[in-house]
């Protein structure tokens, strides 16, 4: 899909919250975003997006290209070409200009595929092309040169006229200058290490639990193949293995790992072809993996490892599995242990979910709108809710309020006051949705958490929205009739 406005405000509003203090300068570029024209057409006046390039290579050194029709010397960049994303424009422009591969670059930690810098600098009329003077608000990525030889350069004659790595504190732009000397500061040294983690799943008698992806070319990574379970660094991770724990809730919830470890690094490539370190967790489980509820991707199966040459799968995952049941051989006494799930009279565990029930002084309940693009429930009403980690359904209720809309709940204020036993899809683990009425709080409901929910409205019962979570619409009705519980899907 091509790039949209939406996704650039987007972009746009995370650096801003990380750079308060930059909105001012930004205001052009604001305007531009919520105008009429395409922001990103170069015929966009007076000023459109453009994206740039910092490539950082292991002497923390950053590259620049003599441009020929300027005599500057920049970062590699230019305007954008129906790409998919921000990132991609950066990417190609590097690509095309300097003769780099998308293999020769990684992503920084400090920034994770985030601008580290967005530009406002004026250009100069072009009459050979038609073109007035204008701005350019330049949205800058940087990379990383992927751990191997230093690459040659194969400049693009036509613009580029020599190139020159110069330190940080040469960088010849002042904004970009100062982020990169900040960020060495914090610890950006030009050294690639991982910034996605996955795990390696086994069950101690010789089998692998692997994920079947979506189809989607060019959305997914590893499109439509089996996969192990993980995903990529965010800003609010600490560590990988956080990265780690957080994908896992947000994939297969209910999954409980055992002795996670760190196991090994492997190089893999993203959509867009750059090179990716992973850091591969070793962890066990022992269930029944067709028990599991999956909110991303098709299905989740045990494979032993001489099954794995059927599958769709990359080679890399394929030796990293036999490698590891190479030196792990099967455990004959789990492997005679019955597994957790079993099917008949074996205890079936219950997925617990909290929801935060409040009425204001007019008796309206609060709901919030779920982003489109949430996984569950996608521009949906839906309570103010979360799935229980390691900790108690109220101390998961305090936290939920607290990280999605920065409400002060003190438990002693809290009652239960209705619970429904869910079965969302035939087949599917059922989930225990505990509602809590809360009889105070502190604070006004707060859009913290905006890739999960667009914003937060009061309802009066007998006016709920068409679009509703359904056990969300059965729990207030109960509640309202003072009914304790209520059962769906069964």
């Amino acid at each position: 899909m091509p790039l949209t406005r939406s996704d650039i405000r987007r972009t746009a509003e995370k650096y801003l919250a990380r750079h308060p203090a930059e909105r001012d300068a930004l205001a052009g570029l604001i305007t531009l975003l919520n105008g009429a024209g395409d922001p990103t057409d170069r015929a966009t006046l007076p000023g459109h997006v453009t994206c740039s390039a910092v490539v950082i290579d292991r002497e923390q050194r950053v590259l620049h290209i003599g441009h020929r029709n300027t005599g500057l010397l920049l970062t590699p960049g230019g305007h954008i070409e129906g790409d998919r994303t921000l990132l991609a424009a950066a990417l190609r422009e590097v690509c095309e200009e300097t003769g780099l591969q998308a293999r020769d670059l990684c992503l920084i930690p400090q920034f994770l595929g985030s601008p580290i810098d967005i530009d406002t600098h004026d250009i100069d009329a072009n009459p050979s092309k038609g073109e007035r003077p204008h701005q350019h608000f330049d949205f800058r990525y940087a990379f990383y040169l992927s751990p191997h030889e230093h690459p040659e350069l194969a400049l693009q004659d036509e613009e580029v006229d020599g190139a020159q790595w110069l330190e940080l504190a040469k960088v010849r732009s002042s904004t970009l200058r100062r982020k990169l000397l900040a960020a060495r500061a914090q610890g950006m040294d030009g050294k690639p290490e991982p910034v996605n983690a996955c795990a390696l799943i086994h069950d101690g008698a010789g089998r692998y639990l692997l994920h079947l992806r979506d189809h989607k070319p060019g959305v997914i990574w590893q499109s439509g193949a089996f996969a192990l379970l993980g995903g990529g660094r965010t800003h609010d991770d600490q560590s990988l293995e956080d990265t780690l724990l957080r994908e896992l809730s947000e994939e297969v919830p209910e999954l409980r790992l055992e002795d996670v470890k760190p196991y090994a690094v492997e190089a893999d490539t993203s959509i867009d072809g750059l090179s990716v370190p992973v850091q591969v967790f070793a962890a066990r489980w022992r269930g029944n993996a067709e028990r599991l509820a999956l909110h991303e991707g098709v299905l989740l199966r045990w494979f032993a490892p001489d099954e794995l040459d059927r599958l769709r799968l990359s080679p890399a995952t394929r030796d990293l599995i036999r490698r590891h049941a190479a030196e792990n051989p099967p455990d004959t006494k789990q492997a005679a242990a019955p597994a957790v799930w079993d099917g008949g009279s074996q205890t079936v565990l219950n997925g617990i979910g909290v929801h935060l029930h409040l009425e204001d002084a007019e008796g309206r309940v609060l709901l919030g709108l779920r982003h489109p693009e949430s996984k569950y429930a996608g521009d949906t009403w839906h309570y103010l809710a979360g799935r229980c980690e390691q900790e108690s359904a109220l101390a998961c209720l305090v936290r939920e309020a607290r990280e999605e809309a920065d409400l002060v709940i003190d438990p002693a204020d809290v009652e239960l006051v209705h619970v429904v036993h869910v079965v969302d899809t035939p087949g599917s683990l059922p989930l225990m949705q505990l509602f809590f009425k809360a009889s105070r709080w502190e604070g006004e409901p707060k859009v913290l958490e905006p890739d999960k929910c667009l914003t937060w409205k009061w309802w009066p019962r007998h006016e709920l929205p068409d679009r509703i979570v359904s056990y969300t619409r059965t729990a207030i009705a109960a509640i309202a009739e003072g009914r304790p519980y209520s059962q769906l899907g069964w």
